[in-house]
């Protein structure tokens, strides 16, 4: 047994991370420290602790700490722990993305500009975040309108080998620097003009190019002039769609508010570029309660800038717990000078007012929408449980499917709806283990036995008290089974639940001949769904949802077959290397992408096998065109 006055007795009086562990030995919450001894010590005290804290530490079974030299350095190593571990009570930003960005890559002699979601530090130029991934391909395509500059994944390297230009230069949408019909430096005007125009700094730009255009007329070098004026045009364009406000100054900054109604807390933030909003997001923070405002909005900036790529010169925000350490820990992360900033009066204390304001509009809209929804989900299951003659509301229902193709790589798939919508965290998949073939009855059985026994085996657990309740995967029992098919799958489905002594209502969901939902099989009678329309909509969406759950499972255990083979086709490329690309690059296609300088970056990667790879890419593309 953990003796807890002990270990708080033996607590040093240095900075410090200290990690929270339930019962079964999971780790629920990772917290930083100036001093760890009268940190931890706080929250095992009778009194002043807000609702969600007074929940973690009454699961805390056990904790550990580790110990560092600064409390920067606690920071640093928080961060990393919450993104490796994620533990249930740190604030995880669940709505988080990997936002895209523009990728200019300055580190080759005629660099590529893409969009991308991965931003190692490769001396590339990165501009963003953007929240709108349409935007970026409408601002790219434009700028590719523009500017000819090459779009493949060819090493290019000024005064090599030149090489068959593809069909975009013939097509004057490429100038076919493969082939030396354009010097690095001139190219290299083309990016500038392109980081010019990402970084908001268009205006000179154009002053620029108004003057050469004039002086083309001038000269009487109309297509010159032309060509400049369609240009003016075309910037102008990429202007509008990245324009929302603009400051009094060409500028990079951030804003941040925060609005809470009580229960829940939305955290908006605004990022300005080059004086323009160029995109807002906004971040739903549940069951918030009595949490101080001030550590929320810390928490939530730690997280966030802690993941992002990018981190602007200045970030506006509210009061929070310690200025002077957010702005250290920002400064490091991003390696350059950041300044976090409490306006209070002036054009910024205006535009995050606003930005406060998108909060709490954005919350009420959250809110309303998810009350809309439940009242919606409880209408369909009170119907769906008149139908079916239930004695209870079906407010959890779980759904069940197998696929394979010839028999091969059979995978289950579970899925739960609850009041009436999906609960994506309760979602669950198995490889089939025991049965050979295509044999969809046998492989049912498996996954229903294989989920059910987990699930009494939980409950027993919890009832010994060895385990949380809140930690069971499986221990949450459904009211109503509906089994993707007919009288097969329902009897399949029975006969494990009568084995193992459970009494859960089954009914299978049918389809037409043309393969379109028609209605519901309980207790081998059908009931038809025509005239019920919402019913219908309901169930065919279960249907549909159970269905392409298991085949996305399915589809992804090939994708990583294939995947494996085709890196295995790389001369000094195996398992280990193989894992360590995929885990570094997320996918074959940006290994492809990947530059030779990228490649050395990953564990276990020498000058060779990198080679091995770019030539393997760079032959299979030339075979492609």
């Amino acid at each position: 047994m953990f003796d807890f006055d002990y270990q708080l007795s033996m607590l040093p009086k240095t900075p410090g991370v200290y990690i929270m562990k339930n019962s079964s030995g999971e780790i629920i919450y990772i917290g930083k420290a100036k001093i760890l001894k009268n940190r931890v010590r706080q929250y095992f005290r009778k009194s002043g602790l807000d609702t969600k804290t007074r929940m973690m530490v009454s699961n805390v079974a056990e904790f550990e700490y580790i110990v560092t030299d600064s409390e920067i350095e606690s920071l640093l190593l928080e961060q990393s722990l919450i993104k490796e571990n994620m533990p249930k009570y740190n604030i995880n930003l669940k709505d988080d993305k990997r936002f895209p960005f523009i990728k200019i890559t300055l580190g080759e002699d005629f660099p590529r500009v893409f969009m991308t979601r991965a931003t190692p530090k490769d001396g590339s130029r990165y501009f963003g975040p953007y929240t709108d991934v349409g935007s970026v391909y409408d601002t790219l395509e434009s700028i590719k309108k523009i500017y000819p500059i090459r779009t493949c994944r060819r090493i290019i390297v000024e005064g090599g080998p030149p090489q068959k230009p593809c069909l975009n230069y013939h097509m004057g949408l490429c100038s076919a620097p493969c082939a030396g019909y354009i010097s690095k430096d001139d190219y290299g005007a083309m990016i500038n003009d392109i980081i010019r125009i990402l970084s908001g700094h268009e205006i000179s730009l154009n002053r620029s190019l108004k003057k050469e255009m004039e002086e083309a007329a001038e000269n009487m070098e109309f297509e010159k002039a032309a060509s400049l004026r369609d240009r003016l045009r075309a910037i102008e364009k990429v202007q509008k769609k990245q324009k929302i406000y603009f400051a009094q100054k060409e500028s990079d900054e951030d804003y941040v508010g925060l609005y809470s109604d009580g229960q829940d807390t939305c955290v908006q933030v605004f990022f300005l570029r080059g004086g323009k909003i160029q995109g807002r997001e906004h971040f739903i923070l549940k069951d918030t309660l009595d949490q101080d405002k001030g550590y929320l909005l810390t928490e939530f900036l730690e997280s966030f800038y802690g993941k992002t790529a990018y981190i602007p010169k200045t970030i506006c925000t509210e009061e929070t717990g310690d200025p002077a350490l957010l702005n250290e820990f920002l400064t490091l992360k991003k390696g350059s000078p950041v300044k976090v900033e409490i306006p209070r009066i002036g054009e910024k204390r205006r535009l995050l007012d606003l930005v406060i304001k998108n909060a709490e509009v954005s919350l009420s809209q959250f809110k309303g929408k998810m009350l809309k929804e439940k009242e919606e989900g409880l209408s369909l299951i009170s119907e769906l449980g008149e139908i079916l003659d239930l004695d209870q509301l079906p407010m959890r229902i779980e759904s069940f499917d197998i696929s394979n193709i010839a028999g091969v790589d059979s995978v289950g798939s579970m899925i739960v709806f609850e009041e009436g919508k999906p609960r994506n965290s309760d979602y669950r998949r198995f490889r089939i283990k025991t049965v050979k073939g295509a044999n969809d009855y046998d492989s049912l059985k498996e996954i229903l036995t294989r989920r059910f026994k987990r699930g009494l085996d939980e409950l027993e657990r919890i009832k010994s008290k060895e385990m949380d309740y809140t930690l069971g995967r499986f221990s949450f029992f459904p009211d109503l089974i509906l089994m993707d098919g007919g009288k097969g799958q329902v009897s399949a489905a029975k006969e494990v639940l009568g084995e193992l002594g459970l009494d859960i209502p089954v009914a299978g969901m049918v389809k037409d001949d043309r393969h379109r939902t028609r209605g519901i099989i309980m207790d081998n009678r059908e009931i038809s769904l025509q005239g019920r329309r919402n019913i219908l909509n309901f169930v065919t969406r279960i249907q549909d949802e159970v269905h392409r759950f298991a085949i996305s499972y399915h589809r992804s255990l090939r994708n990583r077959t294939q995947i494996n083979s085709r890196l295995d086709q790389i001369k000094g490329i195996g398992p280990k290397r193989r894992k360590n690309l995929l885990m570094t690059f997320g996918s074959i296609e940006e290994i492809g992408k990947a530059t030779e300088e990228e490649l050395l970056k990953v564990p276990g990667m020498d000058k060779k096998s990198a080679a091995s790879v770019t030539e393997y890419f760079k032959n299979l593309e030339n075979t492609d065109e």
